[in-house]
């Protein structure tokens, strides 16, 4: 188990990657040490934006001291930051040329300009193309902060302009124990909400206070150990679409009322009151972000419920090969149980791939309700379609 110890302001809210705050603290300080372009990578939940944001606040600072700008950087208000966090589905090539545009830009109070990217991954090959020149030829005092999964996520031209930092996944001890500090849920609770998000953060805070979220995953799992035919193969990949359509909507819509309520207060519009044609194009704008944030969100939320799935069949091949000690849905050891001893092993690993085939085939754009009923049918039958 490793010890999870809060680092120094700005660093305090990265936890578990020790060796990771170490190299950019030292950068940080020293500029022999400093690259103009880095790309952190790690699972999901690992704290890459977390960890970003805290290098941006110590680059900016005046040493470690100036407290008030690190915090003003973490408070997303600072004038020497830009930020492209992407709800979206792609990064649109308007996007990176507005981040090129910034980068070109001196720092206007702090040491450095620092650009962060969340979601590099979300780039497709023209948009990076669009990045390109910016980290062939950076500016002085620019710095490009890329967040993705792996380097595999981004292009060889990319990776080659930029200093690679691999975070490390935490325990679920780790993570089990920052949610509880941070929630105050009992000990029990935020142990299974870090086993069950499979280590990642902020799914497993999530799964921690929210007691709906919990309910969804377990029906989900429990309702596809339930199929057994065609019939009940499109019945429960209704039921999971319509749980990930009910979930992103919770996550979207209290966002999406507050959006739209303080563009009408910027334009001098009371609550209630009908939207002039002056601002409607503003207002169609916002919708149109809004939309595509929900399409973004939705995706998210069937992919979970993939991973869910994943996680659970990897624990019957786990059971499968006598390695019963180290299961994700320890809930449901007796089910997954009797399914490892019922199935040859051949054919849950066949399922797995089928699982990850069909989150290859969302990506692309595969209608979601098809491809749920297309990989229930593969689990009943141990055959694919």
């Amino acid at each position: 188990m490793t010890s999870v110890q809060a680092a120094p302001f700005p660093w305090s809210d990265v936890w578990g990657q020790e060796a990771a705050v170490q190299t950019l603290r030292q950068a940080s300080a020293d500029p022999a040490s400093m690259s103009h372009a880095w790309l952190i990578t790690g699972p999901p939940g690992s704290g890459r934006s977390t960890l970003a944001y805290a290098f941006a606040a110590a680059l900016i600072a005046d040493g470690p001291d100036d407290e008030a700008t690190m915090r003003q950087v973490l408070a997303g208000t600072h004038p020497d930051v830009t930020a492209l966090r992407t709800d979206k589905v792609i990064i649109t090539i308007k996007e990176a040329r507005a981040l090129v545009e910034r980068s070109y830009f001196a720092p206007s109070a702090g040491r450095y300009r620092v650009i962060v990217v969340e979601d590099a991954d979300r780039m497709v090959e023209r948009t990076s193309n669009v990045l390109l020149k910016a980290l062939e030829e950076p500016p002085e005092k620019t710095v490009w902060l890329l967040c993705a999964p792996s380097e595999a996520d981004l292009l060889p031209t990319i990776r080659s302009r930029v200093r690679a930092l691999r975070l490390r996944e935490p325990d679920v001890a780790d993570v089990a124990r920052l949610i509880s500090l941070r929630s105050g849920v009992d000990e029990a609770t935020a142990e299974q909400a870090a086993r069950h998000a499979q280590r990642h953060i902020g799914m497993a805070q999530r799964l921690a206070v929210d007691e709906q979220a919990r309910s969804r995953r377990e029906q989900s799992l429990r309702a596809v150990l339930g199929v057994r035919g065609v019939g009940t193969a499109v019945e429960v990949a209704g039921l999971i679409i319509q749980a990930a359509t009910d979930d992103a909507k919770a996550l979207t819509a209290e966002r999406d009322a507050a959006e739209r309520a303080a563009l009408l207060r910027t334009v001098g519009i009371a609550e209630g009151q009908a939207v002039p044609p002056a601002v409607r194009s503003q207002v169609s704008a916002l919708e149109d972000d809004q939309k595509k944030r929900a399409t973004r969100s939705l995706r998210d939320g069937i992919d979970r419920v993939l991973t869910d799935l994943q996680s659970m069949y990897r624990d019957v091949v786990m059971l499968q090969y006598g390695r019963g000690d180290h299961l994700i849905n320890t809930e449901l050891r007796d089910e997954l149980a009797a399914l490892a001893d019922a199935w040859p092993v051949q054919r849950t690993i066949l399922v797995l791939d089928a699982i990850a085939d069909t989150r290859e085939s969302l990506e692309r754009n595969v209608a979601p309700l098809l491809a749920i009923e297309s990989l229930l049918v593969t689990i009943s039958s141990g055959r694919t379609p």
